[in-house]
């Protein structure tokens, strides 16, 4: 299942992944999804899209 609010993407990421998020992970996720050149980012915008993309962009904005 693709989330599609915040609350459904942080209960996918801690409580399905076991992942905490906090500050400093949110950081690195951003430095790696807002660069559209690096690879991850470009098999993420292929797999789930660039909304999707964009959203959680969004979502560990607000985390930080």
């Amino acid at each position: 299942m693709i989330p599609h609010t915040f609350e459904q993407w942080q209960a996918c990421i801690t409580q399905d992944c076991k992942i905490d998020l906090t500050p400093e992970f949110a950081q690195k996720r951003l430095a790696v999804y807002t660069d559209h050149q690096h690879p991850e980012t470009k098999k993420f915008i292929s797999l789930y899209g660039e909304q999707h993309l964009t959203n959680i962009i969004h979502w560990f904005k607000q985390i930080k």
